[in-house]
């Protein structure tokens, strides 16, 4: 190693690089240990086998026991008879599993029901008063806007959660609020004309 002009031997650059940031590493291990180890105390691991959730599903509270593995879809179909949620592709890129997620639209297949504890679920089924359509499910009635169903609920609650934001939405909003939403049947004209039937009235 070079020496400097009092005889003493000369740090190289990459040796100080290399010391200096290991000095830093050390130290920042030092500092976010204790937070770390305070995370890992404080968490909880869920299963494998059932655990007691209640879920806020269109106003009421249900309780129910759920393998921590079970999907929201899951537990609203087979748990809680709610079968206007469809399950159809399970990877959340169709849409027809769509619900409403302390207001904001979800794909249920994609959501663990452990998750949704302490939010606001509304369903296909919640929009209506009793035997009374919701203003945007009777636009779909009156428009033609379905054919064989898979898709309706999960367009119908994707059109909600934009409309619920922006009541005077725009036909741009519009398509964009149900580009996750996939229909085989051709509707789509027909649903664009329902949504915008409603933003417009």
């Amino acid at each position: 190693m070079p020496k400097n002009k009092n005889g003493k031997q000369k740090m190289s650059r990459r040796k100080f690089l290399k010391t200096a940031s290991g000095a830093v590493a050390v130290g920042l291990l030092a500092k976010h240990a204790p937070r770390a180890k305070a995370s890992a105390t404080k968490s909880q691991s869920l299963g494998p086998g059932q655990v007691e959730i209640k879920l806020n599903v269109n106003g009421k509270d249900r309780v129910l026991k759920v393998e921590p593995r079970v999907t929201l879809v899951e537990a609203l179909r087979e748990r809680l008879g709610l079968t206007g949620t469809k399950r159809t592709c399970d990877h959340g890129e169709c849409g027809a599993c769509t619900v409403l997620l302390d207001g904001r639209a979800v794909c249920s297949c994609m959501t663990l029901a452990v998750n949704a504890q302490g939010k606001k679920i509304i369903t296909i089924e919640g929009l209506a008063q009793g035997k009374l359509l919701a203003r945007l499910q009777k636009a779909f009635v009156q428009h033609g806007a379905m054919q064989c169903g898979f898709c309706t609920s999960g367009m119908i609650m994707s059109l909600q959660a934009l409309l619920d934001q922006h009541p005077k939405a725009t036909s741009a909003q519009i398509r964009t609020a149900i580009a996750g939403n996939y229909c085989r049947c051709g509707a789509l004209p027909n649903i664009l004309k329902a949504a915008n039937a409603v933003a417009r009235a």
